[in-house]
């Protein structure tokens, strides 16, 4: 939680419950007099000044939270927290914060991170996070006094370094939702005896110790201490951040040995102001804890933590949570990416680096050497994110009080956040001028371009040119920094239902039951934010996730209009934001914008495997990037095709000129980028033909591209998308000449691609990079360019044989995207055309087996009532209009009929399936009608079930079991809806 929130409520916590000791960590709860003391010397390196006492908290959680997958409890099982902390009245700017390391966000100073300088923004921006990072300023607060008889660990840290505090904040947060109850104190920022013999007793009854040490920390005298203390007791956990075990030697350090103790090493005991015979022993008994090796360097954060966790679990005897990780472990490792990394990932540095120091604020390791430059930022005023219409009135009074500072020297910048919006905002405001004109050069310039340091990062750029693969390698690269990977895609259609689905990750329940107030009914809007605010809360916690949201199509839901940034998490929390799209602007924010490949980077994904092409070749290479758009998706596939054939460049860009284009009727916004590259299409096309030349006129793999269009953007079972293609009809207009000409190029392929089974089919697609793979196997990926080209190139009887192949065999739990995307084809949602026509026996089939268990999932597992309710509807709307169809008079040969006599209607030729129609019908108005109860709309879904009844009546009769079943929904409705008008009425 974040500071200002917890400052509020440290005075309401309720008091601490004792916890049942476990036999494994009893015989450490001893009344042995610590020997933890204050410092002897005025040596002895103290903080700096009074505004960083420290917050000493700790948690205690009940023993053993509910199993879950993702080790993550239930929040009921966090209601018992409590916080030691002091009883004396706090300074106005002293760090007090329930989440202790989140001194990073605080309004506490921080000493410089590294050693070594870094010039232009990035240490510009550095020295203004370190000084005013959160404008906060919390009033005096006085805590009663109590003390924690137990605690399952003891968390001892030293140093301001951003990334020290993360690591802490995580660590922290991981062992107390795993129920695990934690204090955590630098006794350097303490300045008073009283705080001290808090941490001494404290120490005295945890369990285990569990020490951070970084190079800083021999040379702290509270961290020397700590370790003295729990060596003797036999329960010291070192963690060595930033460091390795054979780094801390005492011969080393003293000697000054190695790289890290040129600097660092020597007679450290004299900063440490104890003897040098108590230092000696202190580092040495880092020996007798060498059994837990753990190492938290860079790149390996999330495996420290979650063995840290794991063994001290054990150690504790929770069995039940080492359980519940090595299962959450098990699904992480299947299902966090989904794609496998690009071993031959091209370029971007520099946008790495960028995108690293957007989200973390700052730069380390490699990435630092890899950074070249940031654009400038030029000095703005205001910026906002969000749609929040009304400030609070503390926000309008320091506007107030800024507008009479000072306007002199540079104006250091400072963050401010509320629950929906944030706002930079500087320091010093300039008062209120009369503008000098009124022309075009008045106009109020746009906001800042970029956010460092707050969490969220946004790429922009044509399809194509590869931010797909940008963001991947991103989250490959730094995912050892966050506890997981979460990736959803950001179609409009789709992206709420991505966003849902992480409830399986974070191990939160957003079905509508746990949705429902008993105290009062809830409307539908109100149990949807429900389930999507339980997300939220999940991804806001101190535990950091990545959120990667891909191809974000529009600001808005295609639902309901609301704005995306509803679903995300509060920004500058634990939890990062990467998003890609390619709208000019997201959310009031400047994008990164994605330049091309640079010409050697070019050159290099075109060439492929063969390196050795004359100078004429080369300079054709050139001509072809430039023809493709110096698109990434385009580069490579001419790499694709100059590897797995014997042909030349010069022969390839004389074969994609004798292609003709075809002409479409563009249309939209989406297709500008196909519009505005035909070069692109025709190389398409050249790979449908050397398809076609290598399997016959009805190649597989050709077909598969096709059908790809229709499913959704997610990815496909190859043995899904074989059949969609194999239910394409049989007409094939033929590209013979094409063909021919292809023939001479590709000699000897066609024997290797002869008669493919899908598996072939799919090694092909993604040997020529028009699919990529997934990290689900057997399922492969298309991108959106080759998708939308797919839809517009128009075979027919495409999208029905998709229908009919995922209606046959998509399963609901694994494939619902699909079935959504069935859904879009025959309803027509919104302002779309129906696309698909099916006969009535067939829409029977799929409202029975598809539609109604769909929309009943979606309402009640995922509280996705306006989705579900919106397509039952437009389903009962196409029975209805079938149903209309049949008791229409016919004008057939069958109608003077000998046998049946005079026939006018079709429900009179098929009496059986018109009955069949019509109780389908009524089986969904009874849906319709039950699902309003649970949304308060009783009016409605009482018109619904009189519809279902008078249908049941004049069918089945008033005593078959549905229609008994129907009329006492009916009775339920008729009374809620009589208390309704009851209450209401005057």
């Amino acid at each position: 939680m974040d500071l200002g929130e917890d400052s509020g409520r440290l005075g309401l916590l309720p008091t601490t419950t004792s916890r049942t000791m476990s036999s494994s960590s009893s015989a450490f709860f001893s009344a042995n007099q610590s020997p933890f003391f204050s410092p002897r010397s005025s040596t002895c390196q103290l903080s700096e000044s009074a505004r960083f006492d420290v917050q000493c908290d700790s948690t205690n959680l009940s023993a053993d939270p509910p199993s879950s997958s993702s080790g993550i409890p239930d929040p009921k099982c966090l209601a018992n927290v409590g916080f030691a902390v002091s009883d004396v009245s706090l300074m106005p700017a002293a760090c007090v914060s329930s989440d202790f390391p989140k001194f990073d966000h605080s309004s506490c100073t921080y000493g410089h991170l590294h050693d070594n300088g870094f010039s232009g923004i990035i240490e510009k921006h550095r020295r203004h996070i370190r000084s005013h990072d959160m404008m906060f300023s919390p009033v005096p607060i006085s805590l009663s006094s109590y003390q924690q008889s137990s605690y399952d660990v003891y968390i001892g840290l030293h140093g301001r370094k951003p990334s020290l505090l993360r690591f802490t904040n995580w660590l922290r947060a991981e062992l107390e939702v795993q129920g695990l109850s934690c204090f955590v104190s630098d006794g350097a920022r303490f300045r008073n005896s009283r705080k001290h013999g808090r941490i001494e007793r404290a120490m005295d009854v945890s369990s285990f110790g569990v020490l951070i040490l970084t190079k800083k920390s021999f040379r702290n005298p509270y961290t020397i201490e700590e370790l003295r203390f729990f060596s003797s007791k036999k329960n010291l956990v070192p963690i060595y951040f930033d460091l390795n075990i054979g780094d801390c030697l005492v011969r080393d350090i003293v000697e000054k040995r190695g790289e890290l103790w040129e600097k660092h090493g020597g007679e450290l005991w004299i900063s440490y102001g104890g003897l040098e015979k108590e230092w000696k022993e202190a580092v040495n008994g880092l020996v007798q804890a060498d059994a837990w090796k753990l190492e938290a360097l860079e790149g390996c954060w999330r495996d420290c933590i979650l063995r840290a966790v794991t063994h001290l679990a054990m150690r504790l005897g929770r069995r039940s949570v080492v359980d519940r990780l090595t299962k959450w472990r098990e699904k992480v490792d299947k299902e966090e990416f989904p794609f496998p990394r690009n071993e031959n990932f091209i370029g971007r540095k520099k946008e790495l680096s960028e995108l690293e120091f957007i989200l973390f604020g700052d730069i380390s390791g490699e990435s630092e050497r890899d950074y070249f430059e940031l654009k400038a930022r030029s000095k703005r005023k205001h910026l906002t994110i969000g749609w929040s219409k009304s400030r609070s009135l503390e926000e309008r009074r320091r506007e107030c009080n800024w507008e009479n500072g000072s306007r002199k020297g540079k104006e250091p910048v400072i963050w401010k956040e509320s629950e929906k919006e944030i706002e930079m905002q500087s320091t010093e405001r300039q008062r209120y001028q009369r503008p000098r004109s009124s022309g075009r050069n008045s106009r109020r310039k746009r906001p800042a371009k970029f956010i460092y340091g707050k969490g969220i990062a946004c790429v922009t750029g044509d399809s194509g040119i590869g931010k797909t693969e940008l963001l991947l390698e991103f989250a490959y690269r730094y995912h050892q920094r966050y506890k997981m990977v979460l990736w959803i895609g950001g179609e409009s259609r789709y992206i709420r239902q991505n966003y849902l689905n992480l409830w399986s990750f974070l191990d939160v329940d957003v079905g509508v039951e746990n949705c429902i107030d008993k105290r009062r009914m809830k409307s539908f809007e109100e149990q949807e934010e429900a389930a999507i605010s339980r997300v939220r809360k999940e991804l806001m916690r101190n535990i950091p996730f990545l959120l990667v949201i891909d191809n974000l199509e529009s600001e808005k839901d295609w639902w309901d209009q609301k704005f995306v940034m509803d679903l995300l998490p509060r920004f500058g929390g634990e939890t990062h934001i990467l998003i890609s799209t390619r709208l000019p602007r997201v959310i009031n924010l400047e994008p990164l914008k994605l330049s091309y490949l640079s010409g050697v980077e070019a050159m290099s994904l075109m060439q492929g495997s063969v390196k050795d092409y004359p100078i004429a070749e080369i300079d054709v290479l050139r001509v072809i990037e430039e023809k493709v758009g110096r698109l990434t998706l385009g580069l490579a596939i001419v790499g694709a095709i100059l590897s797995e054939l014997p042909i030349n460049p010069s022969r390839l860009l004389d074969t994609i000129n004798r292609l003709p284009s075809r002409d479409f009727s563009w249309s939209g916004r989406e297709t500008h980028s196909l519009r505005k590259n035909t070069f692109l299409l025709q190389l398409f096309e050249v790979c449908f033909s050397i398809f076609d030349h290598a399997d016959g006129p009805r190649s597989l793999a050709t077909r598969m591209v096709q059908v790809s269009g229709w499913f959704a953007p997610a990815a496909i079972r190859v043995s899904l998308l074989a059949l969609a293609a194999h239910k394409i009809p049989e007409k094939h207009k033929g590209t013979r000449f094409w063909r021919k000409l292809l023939c001479s190029l590709t000699c000897g392929f066609s024997s290797c691609y002869s008669k493919r089974f899908e598996s072939e089919a799919s090694s092909m697609l993604l040997r020529f990079n028009l699919a990529r793979s997934s990290t689900k196997e057997g399922y492969i990926h298309f991108n959106e360019v080759i998708r939308m080209y797919a839809r517009r190139r128009g075979v027919t009887g495409v999208s029905h044989a998709m229908v009919q192949a995922v209606v046959s065999h998509a399963s609901l739990s694994h494939h619902s995207e699909h079935i959504w995307a069935v859904c879009f084809l025959l309803f027509g949602f919104g302002n779309d055309p129906t696309v698909v026509e099916l006969r009535v026996s067939e829409l029977l089939y799929i409202v029975k087996e598809v539609i109604l268990p769909l929309a009943i999932r979606t309402f009640m597992v995922f509280s996705r009532c306006s989705a579900a309710l919106e397509l039952l509807r437009l389903c009962t709307d196409a029975l209805e209009a079938a149903d209309q169809a049949f008791v229409t008079p016919v004008e057939k040969w069958l109608d003077k009929s000998l046998c049946w006599g005079p026939i006018r209607t079709n429900a009179q030729l098929n009496p059986c399936l018109w009955q069949e129609l019509a109780l389908t019908r009524a089986t969904m108005l009874e849906t319709r009608a039950k699902l309003m109860l649970r949304g308060g709309q009783f009016d409605i879904g009482d018109d619904l079930i009189r519809k279902a009844i008078f249908i049941r009546n004049s069918i089945s009769g008033e005593d078959h079991p549905d229609t008994v079943a129907a009329r006492e929904t009916l009775s339920k409705l008729t009374r809620l809806l009589a208390n309704v008008q009851a209450h209401t009425s005057p």
